[in-house]
């Protein structure tokens, strides 16, 4: 008889690791990225009630890992869970499914030009 070699490859062991991950992944919408290398991601998720049967939606929200400090507001990105890095981040950035249209919302603006106009036009 023949011996049949059990060898796998590496691009076989890639695939393999890729889609035998036991880590759970979401997908959201990046809406800070203010502290350095971190991102905060809001996941929608529809839910159904359990008395009423009314289909509602929850959003949640996430710290996680942006080592580069690649993502910008706006994006839609994949985060994936991940042993504590800090107080509040247990997800890391995956990839940047789809970059954001890249408009800043006009407070934001305002208050790099001159924070004393918000003050003014708030009152």
């Amino acid at each position: 008889m023949t011996q049949q070699s059990n060898a796998i490859t590496p691009e076989q062991a890639l695939a393999a690791a890729k889609h035998t991950s036991r880590r759970q992944q979401k997908v959201g919408h990046v809406v800070s990225n203010k502290a350095d290398k971190t991102i905060v991601v809001v996941v929608e998720s529809l839910k159904k009630h359990r008395i009423y049967k009314r289909t509602y939606k929850q959003t949640k929200r996430f710290y996680a890992h942006d080592e580069n400090n690649t993502c910008q507001v706006g994006d839609l990105v994949r985060i994936e869970e991940s042993r504590p890095l800090s107080k509040l981040k247990r997800w890391r950035l995956v990839e940047i499914v789809k970059r954001g249209s890249g408009i800043v919302p006009v407070e934001q603006v305002v208050a790099e030009v001159d924070p004393h106009l918000q003050e003014d036009s708030a009152q």
